[in-house]
């Protein structure tokens, strides 16, 4: 079997293990108030340049989204987020289900535009009757999006400047952040997006952590009782050090940029195997998600052979488009193998 199908299917890194098997017998107080979380946010704020960080360590990206989005949203407000956002597609409806409406832009590349942006506000706001509607209250980007995409800072200070215009949040989704700050090409550093938001999150489930993700509110914007609104959400880890010490690992050494770059790297050649392959991509993408347009014939035989994809979307009654999704964990001569299997089905 070859299978590139996420980049959480393996455990953690090597490193996070032996971190975490070191303080395995330690007694450590709970809820993210030991030393290690404490450790761990201080590591965060320096790679951040953000010295007022708030930092909060949650388990899960949708958990994450679901309480960010709930407790900086008041009742009759609503997210903004692309149509192909991963609070919009495929989280369930979990924000709804804490009664915020998700309202939807449309999305280039998996990426909204500040223009469009502008455009929704004012509309809202010149409506004789929006008292009756639901208020856009924060927006929600994620980076890289979910087709592989990245904004540059260009367009990310544009939508900031909406954001902070009409006093709405500006909320970026990083659970793949690793593979957005070390993909050719890009000019957004951790940095720039502590900078432009208001609220970030740090991935580490998808990015060589078991599980978690460090949310980092950047202007001392953390909602009042956060800990206790978590807690309401079922979201209050007991054993909170297992988030800090994943983390601190993460920050010690350019451990997360190593992560990211070697995912990269075999991304990018599996994008150039595609090319040979004579397979146009269905859109080129940067970063370890990589997605191909296939004939449902062709992704039959590469079922037969084994191979693990995720399923996109259908572009056609008889064409697919699927993923592949390089991690910290995946071999070059899978990469190697998959190139080789994908010549030989065609």
């Amino acid at each position: 079997m070859i299978s590139l199908q996420n980049d959480y299917s393996e455990g953690a890194h090597p490193q996070i293990l032996k971190r975490l098997a070191e303080i395995n017998l330690e007694q450590n107080p709970g809820y993210c108030t030991d030393s290690y979380c404490a450790s761990a946010a201080e590591k965060i704020k320096q790679a951040c340049a953000c010295p007022e960080a708030d930092i909060f360590f949650l388990v899960g990206g949708t958990q994450t989204n679901q309480v960010v989005i709930d407790t900086m949203l008041a009742p009759y407000e609503g997210v903004v987020a692309a149509c192909t956002g991963h609070v919009s597609m495929h989280e369930a409806g979990a924000i709804e289900f804490t009664g915020h409406k998700v309202l939807e832009l449309p999305h280039h590349e998996g990426k909204i535009e500040a223009a469009e942006l502008q455009e929704l506000v004012s509309r809202f706001w010149q409506d004789g009757n929006h008292e009756h509607m639901v208020f856009p209250g924060m927006v929600y980007i994620s980076h890289p999006t979910e087709y592989g995409t990245l904004y540059s800072k260009r367009e990310l200070e544009a939508i900031a400047r909406v954001c902070h215009e009409h006093k709405m949040p500006l909320y970026m989704d990083g659970a793949r952040l690793a593979y957005g700050l070390t993909a050719p090409g890009t000019d957004v550093t951790l940095a720039d997006i502590a900078r432009f938001c208001d609220v970030f999150y740090i991935g580490g489930t998808k990015c060589g952590a078991f599980f978690g993700e460090a949310v980092v509110f950047t202007r001392h914007n953390m909602p009042a009782h956060f800990l206790t609104r978590v807690k309401q959400h079922g979201a209050l880890l007991a054993k909170g050090h297992m988030l800090g010490i994943q983390f601190d690992t993460l920050f010690t050494d350019n451990l997360y940029c190593e992560i990211g770059a070697h995912a990269i790297r075999l991304a990018q050649l599996l994008q150039n195997g595609l090319r040979t392959a004579g397979l146009p991509l269905y859109i080129n993408s940067p970063t370890n998600q990589q997605f191909v347009e296939l004939s449902d014939a062709v992704i039959k035989r590469l079922d037969e052979r084994g191979v693990v994809y995720s399923f996109w979307e259908k572009t056609a009654p008889d064409k697919t488009v699927i993923r592949f999704v390089t991690s910290w964990a995946t071999k070059e001569e899978t990469v190697r193998e998959l190139i080789k299997i994908l010549k030989e089905v065609l």
